[in-house]
């Protein structure tokens, strides 16, 4: 199978503009138990910082589980597919919960996908992207 590798800090033009449409991703974390958990969620991607975020409730399984993983973060990927079209970004998530941090990614979701609505317990999961690949 062919692979196809991005450089997570500089994307190739039509990588970088698939993850600017607005498309339903999917994020896998892994369970305490070692299997893997899947759900549906909107990402942002800003390659000039290598970071991905997610928002979510600080609840959810999700973020239960990137907590869980400490300091260090946890591996984790996020995936959006179109067709042949697909984009996968790996790395390491960690949960912030600092205002101004959960204020930027709303905003960031905004432009993607819609104004979230108002949740005082939301957080971001914040993944350092180590790998990118697809095909845009």
């Amino acid at each position: 199978m062919a692979s196809h590798p991005q450089d997570p800090g500089a994307p190739d033009a039509p990588y970088l503009s698939f993850w600017r449409e607005r498309h339903v991703c999917t994020m896998t974390t892994i369970r305490p138990d070692g299997t893997p958990h899947v759900v549906p969620v909107g990402v942002t991607y800003d390659p000039g910082e290598r970071l991905a975020r997610v928002i979510t409730d600080g609840g959810s399984a999700k973020a239960r589980y990137v907590a869980a993983a400490g300091a260090e973060g946890a591996r984790v990927a996020v995936c959006q597919v179109d067709g042949r079209r697909w984009a996968t970004l790996e790395g390491r998530a960690v949960l912030r919960a600092e205002p101004e941090q959960v204020a930027e990614a709303e905003r960031r979701y905004a432009e993607r996908y819609r104004t979230p609505s108002v949740n005082p317990t939301r957080v971001v999961i914040e993944i350092t992207v180590t790998r990118a690949m697809g095909r845009g």
